[in-house]
């Protein structure tokens, strides 16, 4: 009950940037205990199958994780995956399940409450970012012992990358 009502007390803060005066992919947003943050960067690739790219980093333990969006999907969704530490080139299956520590659609929020999919990397940045079940995730990877805290599965626009 604790995280739920600091999640809805974070959601009504003001923000000090507007969610229009920045790119998605220069988008910065923070969890409602100031634990973890997400970072989106440049994808840096027109042929890419990666819609957005991002950095999660969880802030006490000194530990960043790589997230990467495709949209697939029949309707089209935001998929997202965050991964530690997962091989380059030529991997099975098995070597990114074990890698992978969240995969799920990405929604985004506004200020009126309506959620929809991520937008893309040159459009505004979305004010809120939905990422259903991360915390649990977390909680159930081998991070979990290195990592004390579960970020709560919003994520609010806290600044814009330069």
């Amino acid at each position: 009950m604790k995280r739920l009502a600091a999640a809805v007390l974070f959601s009504l803060a003001p923000l000090g940037v507007q969610a229009a005066d920045c790119l998605q992919s220069k988008a910065v947003y923070g969890d409602a205990d100031g634990a973890y943050e997400l970072r989106f960067l440049p994808v840096d690739s027109e042929s890419a199958t990666t819609s957005n790219r991002f950095e999660v980093a969880a802030l006490k333990a000194d530990l960043k994780l790589e997230g990467f969006v495709m949209i697939s999907g029949d309707p089209e969704r935001a998929n997202g995956m965050i991964m530690n530490n997962c091989p380059e080139g030529d991997v099975t299956g098995d070597d990114l399940a074990a890698c992978v520590i969240w995969q799920g659609v990405i929604y985004s929020v506004d200020a009126a409450g309506k959620v929809d999919l991520l937008p893309a990397e040159t459009k505004a940045a979305a004010l809120q970012l939905l990422l259903p079940d991360l915390g649990p995730a977390i909680k159930a990877s081998a991070l979990w012992g290195k990592l004390t805290v579960a970020p709560w599965d919003v994520f609010g626009l806290k600044g814009c990358a330069t």
